[in-house]
């Protein structure tokens, strides 16, 4: 039992020293980063340049003159960006004495090649006349049916496209039922039927009996 209270009171005491050295030690790693940003050809100061302190997600922006503050740990790593700018990184010195630091960082322009833009002048009255008109606007597709059931159209369609199962089998089916109406004798002709010399007539006119 008294061990037990020379351990409690043990604990007591060292406790404080120990949560006081680590403050101090978290005292002294603490700095106050401040600087300028500024262009490496001309000086100028750079506004909203981003400030990262990496693996921390905290940071800032420089102002209108490139003058930025932001409170660091020691060993660090300070990121400065720009859309402009190629990117420049810094690192927090460890054994740095005192808790400021300031920086002068100098950012190089970043070179970005854009695609070729070709400006045209604005075309006159009669030149846009003449593009509409000549311009040909695709078939939609009520046209192309509109097309397709023209009467040409579907001859050529008639001579080229293969008839399907059921068309070769209706074909066959009324050959069939015809041979077996006239089973026995021979079946009619229509040489003088004034019907049938009008359908022959109007396909020579037609040219359905031209060569193919």
């Amino acid at each position: 039992m008294n061990k037990i209270i020379r351990y409690f009171i043990v604990a007591c005491l060292l406790i404080p020293v120990t949560v006081k050295a680590q403050f101090e030690a978290a005292r002294d790693s603490v700095v106050q980063l401040y600087g300028v940003i500024m262009t490496a050809d001309s000086l100028r100061g750079i506004p909203a340049v981003s400030v990262i302190v990496k693996g921390q997600n905290r940071g800032t922006i420089t102002n209108n003159q490139g003058v930025f503050s932001i409170v660091v740990l020691k060993g660090d790593q300070v990121e400065f960006t720009h859309v402009s700018y190629k990117p420049k990184t810094i690192t927090i010195p460890r054994t740095l004495t005192g808790d400021q630091y300031s920086v002068v960082q100098l950012m190089v322009t970043d070179t970005v090649y854009l695609p070729a833009t070709i400006i045209r002048p604005r075309p006159t009255p009669e030149e846009f006349a003449r593009d509409f008109v000549n311009t040909k606007v695709p078939d939609d597709d009520i046209e192309i049916a509109r097309k397709n059931t023209e009467e040409a159209k579907r001859k050529i369609l008639m001579r080229t496209i293969p008839t399907s199962g059921n068309e070769a089998a209706r074909m066959q089916f009324q050959k069939i039922a015809n041979q077996a109406y006239y089973y026995g004798q021979t079946p009619p002709m229509n040489i003088f039927s004034p019907a049938a010399w009008a359908d022959f007539i109007q396909a020579w006119k037609r040219g359905d009996f031209k060569n193919k």
